[in-house]
């Protein structure tokens, strides 16, 4: 049973995903310092309010709804979500982008969809058939089912 557990913690994707976790936990605290000491001070200025919560607060019943809240914590995602892109991923990515042209190495090209692919085959074996010509038409095929 002990044997188990061990194999189970040793393996490297539980170790990795650990790892991803804590640098998370730690990293939130940098992404939270962005959007709280310069991006929502930011806003604020500009809407003259600190956040949204008094903003479209409808009474019923004697209940409050606070659609000003939600709107604030939409606009709180955003921000964290453009702080994480422009922050990390954008320059990241150009990092990455520049290593592999120092390196030499071409970008992967991406996989053509299983359905593009037989559309291409079946176009160029029409082409093929009418005489290669190589183009291609947006009308009706010769002998198609609009045909006349």
């Amino acid at each position: 049973m002990l044997q188990g557990f061990k194999d189970f913690i040793m393996k490297g994707n539980v170790i990795d995903l650990a790892v991803a976790v804590i640098i998370g936990a730690a990293f939130s605290q940098i992404v939270n310092a962005l959007v709280e000491s310069v991006l929502m001070p930011f806003v604020s200025a500009l809407f003259q309010a600190p956040d949204f919560d008094s903003f479209a607060v409808l009474t019923l019943n004697g209940n409050d709804l606070k659609f000003g809240v939600l709107l604030t914590a939409i606009v709180n995602f955003l921000l964290v979500a453009a702080a994480v892109y422009f922050a990390i991923v954008l320059p990241m990515n150009k990092m990455i982008e520049r290593r592999n042209r120092r390196l030499g190495i071409e970008p992967e090209a991406e996989p053509v969809a299983e359905d593009v692919a037989l559309l291409t085959e079946i176009r160029d074996l029409l082409s093929a058939q009418r005489g290669g010509t190589g183009t291609v038409t947006n009308g009706p095929v010769p002998g198609g089912p609009n045909a006349r």
